[in-house]
């Protein structure tokens, strides 16, 4: 009997499969409850309400799940898309009464640790969100961490096939000489710094500069966004990309040769959460933890399914984490959490003594 692991990567069973098969038993379960309630009982259908949230999340991931909330809810969720620094900013003019208050933060873990830190979170815990493992969320309950995609290596199926020493981490991929490596560049996307941010905050400086020192001969592009290099691992242009986990799994979905290694020494992630706001309304802010609730259930990552977005839950108890292969990713346990200073620094760094080097 072959484990989930072993049929979603030795079969190449397509993602979207899985996710079918949870839709199936999401759809029983609901028609098992249904014919449970008492007949007569038809429930009336409650007034349209809102609830404004500011989102670091990507603008199509935020329309599908407010879409599917409102859908199942009659709730209707407005995001606002901001960048981090702009969502502390508004928190900082709500904290001190601005008009117009979010009720529900939806952002990445630092955004949410920094808007903790300085009073603009309140915090909240449920049922649910106790479920989530300690390391995605925070310790006094000021947010919880829904969804997480890491950085992966996506390699082409071709390769696999001739090669038998897989490079299956950092250490191996910065000693492997026969292969061709697409990944993004740092400088172009806030995902792909965030893994040089990441190795340094655990490897420290000089390690992981000389990580990507060995590396760098092997790299045949660096491309301006996060598909690219799976792309070009799926179509055999590289062997190998560095890639996040999301775009992979998009690509996977739509049946491109390519097999997900996941780092054996751990790796970068983006962590997104939820944090309620200070000076919420008191009905908005029960609104809130609602929504938050139902972030972390199977109907929210079918929402995201649907249009072809794949972030993995962080709450085990869902059909979507039992069913995922690569449910234990090893990621790195240092928060890569620098000033802005600092990361210039890192990236200025990067380009003169890695990218552009010449001896």
């Amino acid at each position: 009997m072959f484990s989930i692991r072993e049929v979603f990567f030795m079969k190449r069973v397509p993602f979207f499969v899985l996710m079918t098969g949870i839709l199936l038993l999401l759809a029983a379960a609901g028609l098992t409850y249904l014919s449970s309630k008492p007949q007569g009982t038809a429930m009336a259908r409650r007034p349209l309400q809102e609830v404004t949230a500011y989102t670091s999340l990507p603008t199509e991931a935020a329309a599908a799940l407010s879409e599917a909330y409102e859908k199942e809810y009659n709730i209707r969720v407005n995001f606002v898309a901001l960048s981090a620094g702009q969502v502390l900013s508004r928190l900082e003019e709500q904290s001190k009464g601005g008009k117009d208050p979010a009720a529900l933060v939806l952002a990445d873990r630092e955004t949410l640790d920094r808007a903790a830190a300085v009073g603009y979170l309140v915090p909240y815990q449920s049922e649910k969100s106790d479920q989530v493992a300690d390391g995605f969320r925070h310790p006094n309950g000021y947010w919880t961490g829904v969804w997480y995609d890491p950085v992966v290596f996506a390699v082409n199926q071709d390769y696999l096939r001739t090669h038998l020493d897989l490079p299956n981490s950092w250490k191996m991929l910065a000693e492997q000489k026969d292969i061709r490596i697409g990944t993004t560049d740092f400088m172009a996307a806030d995902a792909a710094s965030n893994l040089l941010y990441s190795m340094i905050a655990e490897y420290g400086e000089p390690h992981a500069f000389d990580i990507w020192r060995k590396i760098q001969p092997q790299i045949m592009q660096y491309s301006r966004y996060l598909h690219t290099p799976v792309r070009q691992a799926g179509m055999g242009e590289v062997d190998l990309s560095v890639a996040v986990l999301s775009e992979t799994l998009r690509y996977i979905h739509d049946d491109y040769p390519i097999r997900v290694l996941y780092p054996t020494d751990g790796s970068a992630a983006v962590v997104y959460g939820t944090g309620i706001a200070f000076r919420a309304g008191e009905h908005d802010v029960q609104t809130a933890e609602d929504f938050a609730d139902w972030l972390l259930t199977d109907e929210a990552q079918l929402a995201l399914a649907r249009q072809h977005i794949y972030l993995l839950t962080t709450n085990p108890v869902t059909l979507s984490y039992q069913m995922f292969a690569g449910k234990n990713i090893n990621l790195f346990k240092s928060k890569p959490y620098f000033s802005s200073e600092e990361k210039k620094a890192m990236l200025d760094r990067w380009i003169k003594e890695v990218r552009f080097y010449e001896e």
